[in-house]
């Protein structure tokens, strides 16, 4: 178990990541905001996220939260396949949105939550996983043949994520039609 408690900097860093709801929400909402997305961004930015939705389906559907160190899927090639699928999501905002405010806002939230909820994932996974947690991060171990499962993926809350992707490109639409009109 993970004791902030004798760890201040870890202390420090879950604090931050408490924040992390919170700062979404507005990141979300400065992105509706300021957006100025055209039709063609939208479309570039939406199959960019829906790239990186399908990065985190793929780890979902593989993950097995709290009772191992996964190796299967594409935690063979990284550690944080789901936050890798976050980064490409919102890089795919960037995109469909238009606007250095946006950008601005949105690689700034990613560039210090996404490093916190590591820091944070791999104390939590050290301490709870001891050597074989530090054998995986040092790649000695041999990946499992666990094969992708959608139903591990939604009981990892992944239709959640696409929920969330979908609105957020009906949103855009709407901001596009807004702004611009049908096409």
């Amino acid at each position: 178990m993970l004791d902030l408690d004798a760890q201040p900097r870890l202390r420090r860093l879950f604090r931050i990541a408490r924040l992390r709801v919170a700062l979404g929400f507005a990141a979300a909402a400065a992105t509706i905001a300021f957006a100025r997305p055209t039709w063609g961004s939208l479309a570039a930015g939406a199959l960019l996220a829906a790239g990186g939705e399908a990065v985190r389906i793929w780890s979902a559907g593989h993950l097995v939260k709290g009772r191992e160190v996964t190796t299967s899927g594409p935690y063979r090639f990284t550690g944080h396949p789901l936050y890798l699928g976050s980064a490409i999501i919102g890089v795919g905002c960037v995109v469909a949105a238009a606007s250095p405010i946006v950008a601005a806002v949105v690689l700034a939230y990613l560039g210090v939550m996404l490093p916190v909820a590591i820091r944070l994932e791999e104390a939590t996974l050290a301490a709870a996983f001891g050597d074989s947690y530090a054998r995986y991060r040092r790649g000695a171990v041999s990946p499992s043949g666990r094969r992708f499962s959608v139903e591990r993926a939604r009981r990892n809350g992944e239709h959640l994520a696409v929920a969330g992707l979908l609105a957020g490109i009906a949103l855009g639409g709407l901001r596009v039609w807004w702004l611009q009109g049908w096409p």
